[in-house]
């Protein structure tokens, strides 16, 4: 039981309940707190007060000793995004499952969400962003991501506003980013951004923390030199595990 003590009519706790309280509110803090898990390319999952979040669940990775998803965000129509097999192996009955439109064919219990769309799950806030190629493609007039497929997600939980990019180049959306906690910024050639102009869209953001993702082929040293904003650091995850690219 806890009591308090009235003095001068404010309400004192006994000295002997400080260590009680200070070791609740430590937990309270810890629970606040976002842990990142990479687990392969496009995949991560994100743990926060008891729950799961994952981005991108893939089969050509490893989520042993991982728990369940609570919610489940898909980027792209892609098999490294969009995997059905995986999702099904990482969901349970309960599990909320957010993706653009373009994917609602393959996943119809989905809430789908457009670009500029938003949504709360979980005490979560999820903004779908959009995620697109301005100038690369298979050939002349095309683009591997359109303006309107795909997603990134700017997510906001205990005050935390963490962007996860998906598939997409630096775009004029992606620069008008602010007060960013945590971003995953993709990169690799031809199909998203080279490095040097991942880290020019990072420069811009200016986030106090940032992950490259999805970067296979990408010299991730050559990212991490041309990140030059004041306040941002970079953290390297493994998102290939016995791959040396």
């Amino acid at each position: 039981m806890l009591v308090t003590i009235k003095s001068r009519g404010f309400s004192v706790l006994p000295w002997a309940c400080y260590p009680a309280v200070l070791l609740l509110f430590t937990a309270f803090a810890l629970a606040q707190q976002v842990e990142v898990v990479p687990i392969n390319h496009a995949s991560l999952v994100l743990k926060w007060n008891g729950k799961a979040i994952y981005v991108d669940p893939w089969s050509q990775g490893n989520y042993e000793g991982q728990p369940k998803a609570d919610l489940i965000l898909i980027t792209d129509i892609h098999q490294d995004h969009l995997d059905l097999q995986q999702i099904a192996a990482v969901r349970k009955p309960d599990t909320v499952i957010v993706a653009p439109p373009a994917v609602q064919s393959s996943i119809a219990e989905a809430q789908f969400l457009k670009n500029g769309g938003t949504t709360e799950v979980l005490g979560i806030g999820i903004t779908a962003l959009p995620a697109y190629n301005v100038t690369r493609g298979p050939s002349a007039g095309q683009v591997y991501h359109p303006k309107g497929r795909g997603n990134g997600y700017l997510l906001e939980m205990s005050g935390k506003r963490i962007y996860i990019s998906g598939d997409t180049e630096c775009t004029p959306e992606m620069k008008q980013l602010k007060n960013i906690d945590i971003a995953f910024i993709c990169m690799n050639l031809p199909y998203t951004m080279p490095p040097e102009e991942a880290a020019q869209c990072v420069n811009e953001i200016r986030p106090k923390v940032v992950y490259p993702y999805h970067y296979r082929g990408s010299d991730l040293q050559v990212f991490k030199k041309a990140v030059t904003a004041p306040g941002v650091e970079v953290k390297l995850g493994n998102w290939y595990p016995g791959d040396s690219k």
